[in-house]
């Protein structure tokens, strides 16, 4: 068979297994996105695949470079590469792209083992060095401005303290009664 051949058996295949699984995604007949883990797990990770013309005789392209794997550190996502090449040189020659998915999510925990969560930090700079317009400065200062007439029935709708009374919202029975609320006998 041909490797076109192949490959178009592969796609078939990886579309049936994962029809409607939110965790895989086809960019394109060639490139595919595989999400391990949960979107909410912090050891969770994108793989991103692209197969060369040559795919399944020579290996896919494999890449931790998304967005989403951003708060991983370059030696994790170094390392969960050469594991998962290490499993596209044992696969080399057949359709692999199932049993590379599996194997990743089988061992998760083992590839993100050395994973600590990267978090972005921002440097303040002292306000000496800052040169702030005044004009900025001000606008950040401005509070919120109420009229008369809005403080005044601010003021009638609740009680000294700040709160709506109790009841505020309660629905009159007898008013509902005269209205008709019920067929009357």
């Amino acid at each position: 068979m041909a490797a076109n051949e192949d490959q178009e058996m592969e796609l078939e295949a990886l579309r049936s297994i994962y029809e409607g699984d939110d965790c895989f995604k086809e960019i394109s007949p060639v490139s595919f996105q595989f999400r391990i883990g949960d979107l909410d797990d912090t050891k969770a990770f994108l793989i991103d695949i692209t197969w060369p013309e040559t795919y399944p005789e020579t290996g896919p392209q494999l890449s931790l470079d998304t967005f989403f794997n951003n708060r991983i550190s370059a030696d994790t996502k170094q390392a969960i590469r050469s594991k998962l090449e290490e499993q596209v040189e044992v696969n080399l020659g057949t359709a692999m792209m199932y049993t590379l998915f599996e194997w990743a999510k089988e061992n998760q925990e083992a590839l993100m083992e050395d994973h600590k969560p990267m978090v972005t930090t921002v440097t303040l700079t002292p306000s000496s060095e800052v040169k702030v317009p005044v004009s900025a400065a001000k606008k950040k200062e401005k509070k919120l401005q109420l009229t008369k007439a809005q403080k005044k029935r601010m003021i009638s709708r609740t009680d000294n303290k700040g709160e709506l009374p109790r009841g505020w919202n309660w629905v009159d029975v007898i008013k509902l009664s005269k209205t008709g609320g019920r067929d009357e006998e």
